[in-house]
């Protein structure tokens, strides 16, 4: 194996004689000396609360592609190295090679050098089905973990799907009616509560969104039925299939799931539309708004459900407007409505897999491995927001990761070695220290209930 040191050492001399002085400022000079140094040390946090959730010796345990090759660096190591490298906004394979012997990365990996570009992208072809199924179990086994620290009393399920940009012929891409592109249109399902991602599956673009939406749904069900959790359910207009209903009735689901709006259903809410017209006849600039419910059934059902509805009137507007939810559950019109309007977060937990764990990186041809991509992605999201919620101080929970990054994960370092010991020190300057210690006590005390 080579030895880092020697690179470092040529480095050093070549970032001497490519000092630079600044035409501002003649005093500044710049150059790449610094040290043993990383911008990533706030990963040693992470680093922590995933040894203490026993995140590392889960993944050891259980994932291994069907490669039986002897390999230097380990299928468990290497998505461990992308988690890292995910949760600090490193997400291309690529940058594996600028972080090889950065010092945070190696000491939270406990190895010599990271794996290379070329090593991860074979790695990532190795993936199959039967990796999909190994993050089946691993993501079922980590909400035991994370439920031993705190059980739901009921779990909120928000359906959705979204759509990830392709670029060519790639597998199982296609034209999607809804968003007008090219990509795949994968299903997510999140705990409405958390933004715990409790499921995802990569599908074709051209697929409806309510396209074996129950058979997706069924095994959570399931499982939060042998947990004794009450589940509820959040779906828009592109999940009203009864299939998926039924589904919900059957496990003991409560659901809202939109309607859109026809001709049926105006027809059975027009006492109240009229009610609503003769209501503001006198004022037509104040808002307005009424709430009634109708058993209805469509051709495609078996049998009538209840179905809640509100009219609202906009202000400074004289047409109206229709909402219709589908709905097993016994409270008030308006109260199913407040309800399904909650689903409104789901929105942000997407745009935040998107832009903050790079969710759509599905560059390669095949779809098992864009699959298998987008549940490491899933993964690396999970664990950060398991740490959000569970440790970071009470003023950081609710932000956004890239603020969270820029605070506790963004913070310079320098490695000084002994012969026992390798002492982090951190920025003297950086103004989130006690954040920082704030996290890592509130790590330890955590009670876990490992397998």
């Amino acid at each position: 194996m080579s030895n880092p040191n020697k690179y470092r050492r040529k480095g050093l001399s070549m970032d001497i004689l490519n000092t630079i002085t600044l035409k501002s400022n003649r005093q500044i000079k710049i150059n790449f000396n610094g040290g043993d140094l990383s911008s990533d040390a706030g990963l040693l946090l992470i680093k922590e609360f995933a040894a203490k959730i026993g995140f590392t010796k889960l993944i050891k345990k259980k994932f291994k592609t069907n490669d039986t090759s002897v390999r230097f660096h380990k299928d468990d190591e290497n998505l461990m190295q992308m988690i890292y490298q995910i949760i600090s906004a490193y997400f291309e394979d690529d940058c594996a090679d600028e972080l090889t012997i950065d010092p945070v990365f190696n000491a939270i990996l406990e190895k010599n050098s990271l794996a290379s570009q070329p090593t991860l992208s074979r790695f990532f072809n190795r993936m199959d089905e039967d990796t999909l199924l190994q993050f089946d179990d691993i993501d079922k086994s980590f909400r035991d973990i994370i439920y031993s620290i705190k059980c739901p009393e009921h779990m909120l399920l928000d359906l959705d799907s979204t759509l990830f940009g392709t670029y060519g012929n790639q597998e199982g891409e296609g034209f999607n009616f809804h968003y007008q592109a090219h990509g795949y249109h994968p299903l997510l399902c999140y705990d409405g509560l958390t933004g715990d991602l409790l499921k995802a599956e990569l599908r074709d673009g051209t697929l409806h969104c309510s396209n074996d939406a129950d058979k997706f749904m069924e095994p959570l069900f399931q499982e939060y039925l042998e947990r004794g959790i009450k589940t509820y359910l959040r779906g828009d207009s592109g999940f009203s299939s009864p299939k998926l209903y039924k589904t919900c009735e059957m496990n003991g689901c409560s659901y809202a799931i939109r309607l859109k709006q026809n001709s049926s259903l105006m027809a059975l809410a027009s006492n109240k539309d009229e009610d609503l017209y003769k209501a503001t006849k006198e004022d037509q600039i104040s808002y307005a708004v009424t709430y009634g419910e109708f058993l209805y059934q469509a051709g495609s059902w078996d049998y009538p459900r209840r179905v809640v509805f509100k009219i609202e009137k906009p202000y400074g507007q004289l047409t109206h407007m229709y909402t219709f939810i589908v709905t097993n559950m016994d409270m008030e019109p308006y109260q199913v409505i407040q309800f399904y309007c909650g689903r409104g977060k789901m929105e942000n937990f997407i745009k935040e897999g998107k832009g903050g764990f790079d969710f759509a990186a599905v560059s390669s041809h095949s779809k098992v491995v864009n699959a298998n991509r987008m549940r490491l992605h899933m993964l690396a999201y999970n664990l950060f927001n398991w740490f959000r919620r569970l440790v970071l101080p009470a003023n950081m929970r609710k932000q956004q990761v890239d603020t969270i990054r820029l605070k506790l994960i963004k913070i310079a370092a320098r490695a000084v070695r002994s012969a026992r010991y390798i002492t982090f020190k951190l920025c003297s300057s950086c103004p989130y220290k006690e954040e920082f210690y704030r996290t890592l006590k509130n790590i330890q005390p955590l009670t876990v209930q490992l397998e």
